[in-house]
């Protein structure tokens, strides 16, 4: 079965889409982000060429089938990605997109799970490395500034809350422990959304529960923080390497209870 349901394309204004009175099969969630991915890609791809004016918020809440409040977060997060500009009194207009052969991941990359998953992908071959060098070259300071992180996620364990701060800090302490700034530095710029739940809630919607989900990854973390205290380089690559991996099975998993 397929996690991930294919957006349609939004056609331009004037355009009659081909399947248009076909029924649409609906997401539990993840509204906002199908909106987003289409309008981004009818932009991107030409559809919709640059200083066109949108669909009007009711034609596009017809279209798709969703709330006022979901067009207007859609529009937002394109405004931020700077595909859309909102001239007030007049409406929403299209821009070129940004050409760049800087390195850029803007929140609509992270429309599907299909973009998350690829995500964790890159931070398999960037973590990995991270690691080993981090179990090399570790100080003390570094070893006490995991095991904070460590000890914060257990407490937001008990506080029933996400813990994705915790979770985050713990892999950026794991880089400044490389003593290379440029990974530290990445992982700044990437910031929280690294961290998978951050865009689709798996924890909560994890088969045997909230608890027990962040256990694993916790416990995952421990093995890691274990490999670098003890300096061992390969240990610290397989510990990292299996939890990131881990990541994206859990996240398909999780995934697949809600489609």
């Amino acid at each position: 079965m397929d996690l991930v349901q294919t957006p349609r394309t939004l056609a331009a204004p004037n355009a009659t889409p081909a399947s248009a009175d076909a029924p649409r099969p609906r997401r539990a969630k993840g509204l906002v982000n199908e909106v987003v991915e289409s309008l981004a890609a009818s932009i991107r791809e030409g559809v919709i060429q640059p200083g066109d004016k949108l669909p009007t918020e009711s034609v596009i809440m017809a279209r798709f089938e969703v709330s006022r409040t979901v067009v207007r977060e859609a529009i937002s997060r394109l405004q931020a990605s700077r595909l859309v500009e909102t001239r007030h009194g007049v409406g929403t207009f299209a821009l070129a997109p940004q050409s760049s052969d800087n390195f850029q991941i803007a929140d609509v990359d992270f429309a599907t799970v299909a973009d998350v998953i690829a995500l964790l992908e890159l931070r398999i071959s960037l973590e990995t490395e991270a690691a080993g060098l981090a179990a090399q070259r570790r100080t003390d300071a570094h070893l006490a500034a995991m095991q904070a992180m460590l000890d914060a996620f257990q407490k937001s364990m008990d506080e029933d809350s996400d813990a994705v701060p915790s979770d985050f800090n713990f892999h950026m302490e794991v880089a400044k422990a490389t003593g290379n700034r440029h990974f530290a530095d990445l992982m700044t710029y990437l910031g929280t959304m690294i961290i998978p739940r951050t865009r689709i809630n798996t924890a909560r919607s994890a088969p045997e529960g909230r608890l027990a989900y962040l256990l694993r990854v916790h416990g995952e973390h421990e093995y890691i923080f274990n490999a670098i205290r003890n300096q061992d380089a390969d240990a610290a690559r397989a510990a990292m390497r299996t939890h990131l991996a881990n990541s994206k099975d859990r996240l398909r998993k999780s995934q697949s209870t809600t489609v």
